[in-house]
């Protein structure tokens, strides 16, 4: 059913309908399918940039998105073989995905990047947030 909703905010919508019509809940976007970006805050594109994605940042990535889908930041001892297999799965998956890939845009630099990522935290929270002052408090 999901593969046929569209996508963006009218998937929320979407969602919406599905779970009133299967008679789930209030009719509220369905949080755990769609999350206001559609991404983990936390899982950042790593294709076209300069100098290119590392290993360390394809597995830090790949242990996000792993952690993400199994609702766990760290398993039991009775699950780490097969969370730690599917951290090299998607790893590997993921760096196979970044080297295929092809554009015509010239790569981004990270510096550039970083900087207005700054500069919209500071719009959306404040200065002290993005200087890296930490979250705003209530005083």
């Amino acid at each position: 059913m999901l593969s046929r909703l569209p996508v963006g905010s009218s998937a929320r919508i979407s969602a919406r309908v599905v779970d009133q019509r299967a008679g789930r809940g209030t009719g509220r976007a369905r949080h755990d399918v769609w999350h206001r970006g559609g991404m983990c805050r936390s899982i950042h594109p790593l294709h076209n940039f300069a100098p290119p994605a590392t290993d360390v940042e394809i597995e830090a990535a790949a242990l996000q998105y792993v952690r993400k889908i199994s609702g766990t930041t760290r398993p039991s001892a009775a699950n780490r073989a097969v969370f730690d297999d599917a951290v090299r799965v998607v790893a590997a998956a993921t760096r196979a995905l970044i080297e295929g890939l092809v554009t015509t845009a010239p790569p981004r630099d990270r510096a550039v990047e970083a900087a207005k990522a700054r500069a919209r935290a500071a719009q959306r929270y404040g200065p002290a947030v993005a200087a890296g002052g930490g979250a705003p408090t209530e005083t």
